[in-house]
Order: C-alpha cells, then structure tokens, then sequence
C-alpha cells in the first residue's frame, strides 16, 4: 500500500443533513459471533463454487477431447487409406507418386 493510499484512508468522512448540520461519525456495530460464522462459511462456499466451476470446465474439456479424438483417429485413418491407395496404383503402373497440394 503506498503512503499515498494510507493517507486518504485515514481522513474523516464528513457527513452533513439536508438541514445542514454535520453529524459525528457513526459507531461500527461490533460483530457477533453469528457475523463471523456467516463471514467464515461464504468464504467457504465462494471457495467450494470456484472449485465446482474448475471441475465442469475441466469436465467439459474431457468431453469434448473424447468426442473429438476418434473424430481425428478416423479422418488420419481415411487419409492414410487414400494415399497409400494412391501410392499402391501409381507404383503398380510404373508411375511415381506425387502429390499436389490444392487449395
């Protein structure tokens, strides 16, 4: 924190009604002991929600990996197939293989 910071954090607060009077600082409340739980138990639910929310992102990202890899096995698989077809004809008439790129 920079003394900058420090020193506006400690200036007063000046609060003044409609009819013009400046009213003293109102006294915090102390907390209770019912406070401190509630302030202890949301940070362990804001905790425990960030944690559920990295387990359905990294859920969604098996998912997906799993649906998408027999996808890419498949079409390597087809592509493989083609060009060893191509390959296999082209050498049986004596002809070398070449493959052109289009686009």
């Amino acid at each position: 924190m920079s003394p900058m910071d420090q020193q506006f954090r400690n200036r007063p607060v000046i609060d003044m009604t409609p009819e013009g009077e400046f009213r003293g600082p109102t006294p915090r409340r102390p907390a209770s002991p019912l406070d401190k739980v509630l302030s202890r138990l949301g940070g362990v639910a804001a905790l425990v929600a960030l944690v559920a929310g990295g387990i359905v992102v990294a859920g969604v990202a098996i998912a997906f990996f799993a649906i998408a890899l027999p996808v890419a096995v498949l079409a390597g698989a087809i592509a493989f197939g083609s060009l060893w077809w191509r390959m296999r004809r082209a050498g049986r008439q004596g002809l070398g293989f070449v493959h052109v790129m289009r686009r």
